[in-house]
């Protein structure tokens, strides 16, 4: 049996990927946090941006029009709407509702410039994620007070 690996084994991350994507991970855990409350009212119900189903904001989705693999995209506030977990995960976002909501929501060809924009190549350093992380807490604790929730 050969000792060498073959040309298409996986890829070992590196440190640095390791310490972006934990920073990535903690920031989606407050930009979640963030859209669901932005979206719910002073009393933490939300309706669901695709079906309107009430619910508490802790039992939503902070969910995507241009799925979260685009990293150009992935944060952008436009394009994160609180979901219930329905339309979220078993409808698969419902993408048509969706499109039509945003361009309904914030104007004609919102949906396609942000398609356009998730095209575009987006690196961020552990610093930056962290800055956003402090900003997005930042909110959450702002919009919790605003709400009384706290």
């Amino acid at each position: 049996m050969s000792q060498f690996k073959p040309w298409f084994s996986k890829k070992k991350h590196s440190l640095k990927e390791d310490k972006v994507k934990h920073a990535e991970n903690k920031l989606w855990e407050v930009f979640s946090q963030f859209i669901r409350l932005r979206d719910s009212d002073h009393e933490g119900m939300c309706k669901c941006f695709t079906c309107h189903r009430i619910t508490h904001w802790t039992r939503m989705d902070a969910g995507h029009g241009v799925p979260r693999q685009h990293k150009a995209t992935k944060f952008n506030e436009s394009n994160n709407h609180a979901q219930c977990k329905h339309c979220n995960g078993f409808e698969g976002g419902k993408r048509e509702v969706y499109k039509e909501k945003m361009d309904k929501r914030y104007g004609a060809g919102t949906w396609d410039r942000m398609l356009i924009a998730s095209k575009d190549t987006a690196k961020y350093g552990v610093t930056e994620l962290q800055a956003m992380t402090a900003y997005y807490r930042n909110e959450v604790s702002r919009l919790k007070q605003e709400k009384g929730m706290l």
